[in-house]
């Protein structure tokens, strides 16, 4: 089992799992989602790293004190839960939400960072459809709790097989949906509809950079992913994936990571 820790940072106590010991590793999860969602991941990638686990703020066990703040403002709470652990330079690998905020921590606190992924994520902000789709859910969320919600996105979450094969894990995580708290919920939905551009992060970043995409992904398909090419930017597609590498094909995702880590 995996032990939680928590400290106060930004008048939000921050829930995190912190496994392991060399160089630091920061999995950052995506919407609705918790550290939970690596459980099968961390104990692999702690072999060979310090693992930080963190639950953004409202999602997981760690509180929202509101539901106004930005893609920005989450990032700025892993700085600084960073800065009371100590650690001053971190590779850093974010799942779809958890990827905005890695981006924006790449913009805004490169000095940090020796390398960073995106896993299943994208730079590109919200067209105005997926806008549209993120107010839905805030109403939605105001006139009927989270549980709609959560049921019509995690069976999206998985490849169209994994969906009806991985019953335990899709189980597993519409639990961990469900935890999620109203504030956590509707503040991240607006602040994934408000996030900016950040394509330019990956074109202008000197730092070694992964992409991670799943063949089968039906939120964010593999172009969105691979949204730029450099000689620091390593792309990788895991075949038979959706958008939850970490849980759909655990080892292989570790893998992944491993060989980029390891090969810095």
């Amino acid at each position: 089992m995996l032990k939680r820790h928590s400290k106060k940072v930004n008048n939000v106590t921050m829930s995190y799992i912190d496994e392991g010991s060399g160089d630091p590793i920061v999995l950052i999860h995506g919407f609705c989602g918790s550290p939970g969602y690596f459980e099968e991941v961390i104990p692999l990638l702690s072999k060979n790293h310090r693992v930080i686990a963190p639950a953004l703020r409202g999602h997981g066990k760690s509180s929202a004190i509101n539901e106004v703040y930005t893609i920005d403002d989450m990032a700025e709470d892993i700085k600084l839960l960073l800065e009371e652990l100590n650690l001053n330079k971190v590779k850093m690998f974010g799942h779809s939400l958890g990827g905005y905020v890695t981006l924006a921590f790449a913009g805004n606190y490169p000095e940090i960072l020796s390398s960073f992924g995106l896993v299943h994520s994208t730079a590109f902000p919200d067209n105005e459809d997926a806008k549209e789709g993120r107010l839905r859910n805030i109403e939605l969320i105001c006139e009927s709790g989270i549980e709609p919600l959560i049921n019509n996105l995690v069976p999206k979450l998985f490849s169209p097989q994994n969906s009806n094969l991985l019953i335990d894990q899709v189980q597993h995580v519409r639990e961990i949906g469900l935890n999620t708290s109203v504030t956590g919920a509707k503040g991240a939905l607006r602040a994934m509809r408000e996030r900016p551009d950040r394509n330019e992060i990956l074109i202008k970043s000197n730092v070694p950079i992964l992409l991670i995409a799943g063949e089968d992904d039906q939120i964010i398909p593999v172009e969105k992913v691979f949204s730029h090419k450099s000689p620091l930017i390593r792309q990788v597609v895991l075949e038979g994936v959706g958008h939850l590498g970490m849980i759909e094909d655990p080892g292989k995702l570790s893998e992944v990571i491993l060989d980029f880590t390891m090969s810095l």
